[in-house]
């Protein structure tokens, strides 16, 4: 179990660099846009991935 754990987080580790290893200035302009994002909306949007990755690993 701890294995998969841990191979899981790397997973999302190496996810997680992929853009801005390809494209810091592409990352730095996605990361500009998510700052001006009201908070209300990006409540809304991490609940929906939250609901998204639970039911991944419950059924996946």
């Amino acid at each position: 179990m701890m294995d998969d754990l841990l191979r899981i987080l790397g997973l999302v580790l190496i996810i997680e660099a992929l853009l801005p290893f390809i494209s810091p200035r592409a990352y730095r302009q996605a990361v500009a846009q998510i700052a001006l994002t009201p908070d209300s909306r990006m409540r809304s949007i991490a609940f929906v991935i939250l609901l998204v990755g639970l039911a991944l690993w419950v059924w996946g």
